[in-house]
C-alpha cells in the first residue's frame, strides 16, 4: 500500500492513519468535499457520487459495479478507491499489479463470494497499476466483475484503451481524472500547513518557496506533500527549543530551506510571467538558429519548471513547419509523432520524446520558404487580389456546366509529358505571380531545381 501505514487497518480493511504516517497520508481526503480538482466527476448524481454516497439499497444497485480510474500520478486515484470502500462500510482489499498473481486474484474473489452469500457484505477490490496485469490476470477478474461479486476499482496511469483488455474495459465504467491545476495543489499545500492532521501551523511557507514547491510537484499532490514534509522536517529540526513554555514559534520554510530539503536547485522560471515568454522565445530562436545545445538547455528549463509537455510539443511542431519546412519534410513528421507520443505516455518519459524532436528540428537544414509563401498568398487574398477561377478549371460535373464553358479546354496533367500541362491556373489578375521561392538547402534544393522546369512548362516556354 503506497501511502498508508500498512501496520494499521480499520475493521473494513481500509488502512488508517497514525501520528507517524506520512503527511500525504494524514492529509488524504475523508470525503468527496475534500477531493482536489476532478469537479467533472463530482457533480450531483454522477456515477462516482453514487458509488461513494449511496442513499440506500436501491441507489447502490443503480450505481456502477466496477470502475477504472485513469489519470496521472497524484491526482487522487487511490483516494477515490478508499472513499468508495469506506462508504457503507464495504470491505476493502488492495492488490498491487506489480506483485500479485492470478492465484492471489482468485483467492480474493472466492473470499468475496463467500462473504457475499453468507453475510451480505460487499468487497471493494482495489488494484493499483492494473495496466501491469497480464491478459490472463485481467481475464481472471471478468466473472467477478460481471456478477458483481466484488466492486472492482482499478487504477492506471496508462491509456486503458491500450493497457486493459476490451472485455474488462467494456464491463467497467471508465473515469478519467484530470491533472491537478497549480491552484489545486496550492490549496492542498496551504491546508496541510495549517490543518491539525498535517503540520498544524508549526511552519510558515514563504511565497517563493511555495512557488518552487508547486513547480517541482508538477500537478502531483502526493509529490507536493512529500516535498513539503521534507522541508518542514528540516527547518523544525534546526529550530531552537521552546524555553518560555508558551510553545515554539512557527519555523520558517524559505526558498533555501526548500532547495536543501529536496536537493534541487530552484529554476528561475515563472510560467505566468516574463520569464515564461523569455524562455520559450529563446527555445524557438535556438532551434531556428540550429544551436542544438541551447535548444536542449531551454527544453530542460521548461521541463524542470513543470511546463505542460503538450505546450512544448506544439511549439516544436510549429518550428518544424515554420523554420525547417521543405528543407527537411521529415522534421514535421517527427514533431507530429512526438506530439502524439507526449499525449499518450505523459511525463517523465515524454521528456525523451521531446528531446528527440528538438534535436531533429535544431539540426535540420532550415527554410522558411513555405512560411513566406503562404504569408504572401494570404496578403494578396486579403487585399482583394483574387478574381474568378479560370473557366477551364471550374467544376464541370453537373448538367449544363459545359454549356456555360466550365471545364472546356482543360488539359489533364497525367496525359501530358512529365505530368505537367501548359495551361493557366491562377486567376487572370494574378498571372505570373510567384509566391514560393525554395532555398538551396537540404531537400528543398532538389525541389527548386524541379520547380524551375515545371514553371517553364506551365508558361509554355
Amino acid at each position: 500500500m503506497d501511502l498508508f501505514d500498512s501496520t494499521t487497518t480499520s475493521t473494513t480493511g481500509v488502512p488508517t492513519t497514525g501520528a507517524g504516517s506520512p503527511l500525504a497520508v494524514r492529509m488524504r481526503p475523508t470525503s468527496l468535499d475534500e477531493v482536489a480538482g476532478q469537479s467533472h466527476l463530482l457533480v450531483p448524481g454522477s456515477p462516482l457520487r453514487r458509488l461513494v454516497e449511496p442513499a440506500g439499497e436501491s441507489s447502490r444497485r443503480a450505481a456502477p459495479g466496477s470502475v477504472i480510474l485513469w489519470g496521472p500520478p497524484g491526482t487522487g486515484k487511490t483516494t477515490l478507491a478508499y472513499l468508495i470502500a469506506t462508504s457503507s462500510a464495504r470491505r476493502f482489499v488492495e492488490l498491487s499489479a506489480v506483485t500479485a498473481g492470478v492465484k492471489d486474484v482468485r483467492a480474493v474473489i472466492e473470499d468475496a463470494r463467500r462473504r457475499l452469500t453468507t453475510s451480505g457484505g460487499e468487497t471493494v477490490l482495489f488494484i493499483d497499476e492494473v495496466h501491469r496485469f497480464s491478459k490472463s490476470q485481467q481475464d481472471a477478474l471478468l466473472p467477478s466483475v460481471e456478477n458483481r461479486w466484488v466492486t472492482l476499482v482499478a487504477a492506471t496511469t496508462e491509456n486503458p484503451s491500450f493497457s486493459v483488455n476490451s472485455p474488462l474495459l467494456s464491463r467497467s465504467l471508465l473515469l478519467t481524472l484530470r491533472p491537478l491545476t497549480t491552484d489545486d495543489v496550492r490549496a492542498l499545500v496551504q491546508r496541510a500547513v495549517t490543518d491539525p492532521r498535517g503540520l498544524d501551523g508549526s511552519v510558515t511557507l514563504d511565497d517563493d518557496a511555495l512557488e518552487h514547491l508547486l513547480r517541482l510537484a508538477g500537478g502531483d499532490a502526493r509529490k507536493a506533500l512529500t516535498i513539503l514534509e521534507a522541508a518542514a522536517g528540516a527547518v523544525l529540526s534546526d529550530s531552537p527549543a521552546d524555553t518560555e513554555g508558551d510553545g515554539p514559534d512557527p519555523a520558517r520554510v524559505d526558498l533555501d530551506a526548500m532547495e536543501r530539503a529536496v536537493d534541487v536547485a530552484a529554476v528561475r522560471y515563472d510560467r505566468d510571467g516574463d520569464q515564461h515568454y523569455d524562455v520559450i522565445s529563446a527555445f524557438i530562436k535556438s532551434m531556428r538558429g540550429s544551436d542544438v545545445d541551447a535548444s536542449l538547455h531551454y527544453l530542460a528549463r521548461m521541463i524542470a519548471a513543470g511546463e505542460d509537455p503538450r505546450f512544448i510539443a506544439r511549439r516544436i511542431v510549429i518550428a518544424a513547419a515554420e523554420e525547417v519546412g521543405m528543407a527537411d519534410p521529415s522534421a514535421l513528421q517527427t514533431a507530429t509523432a512526438a506530439a502524439h507520443a507526449v499525449a499518450l505516455i505523459g511525463m517523465p518519459e515524454a521528456s525523451l520524446v521531446l528531446a528527440e524532436a528538438v534535436v531533429h528540428v535544431a539540426t535540420a537544414p532550415k527554410s522558411n520558404a513555405s512560411y513566406t509563401a503562404i504569408g504572401a498568398a494570404l496578403a494578396d487574398v486579403r487585399a482583394g487580389k483574387a478574381g474568378p477561377v479560370p473557366a477551364h478549371l471550374r467544376d464541370a460535373h453537373y448538367a449544363g456546366a459545359k454549356g456555360i464553358g466550365h471545364g472546356v479546354g482543360y488539359r489533364y496533367a497525367h496525359d501530358e509529358a512529365h505530368a505537367v500541362a501548359s495551361q493557366q491556373y491562377l486567376p487572370d489578375d494574378l498571372v505570373g505571380t510567384t509566391y514560393y521561392t525554395p532555398s538551396d538547402r537540404g531537400f528543398e534544393r532538389s525541389v527548386g531545381e524541379r520547380l524551375e522546369r515545371v514553371r517553364q512548362i506551365l508558361r509554355g516556354s
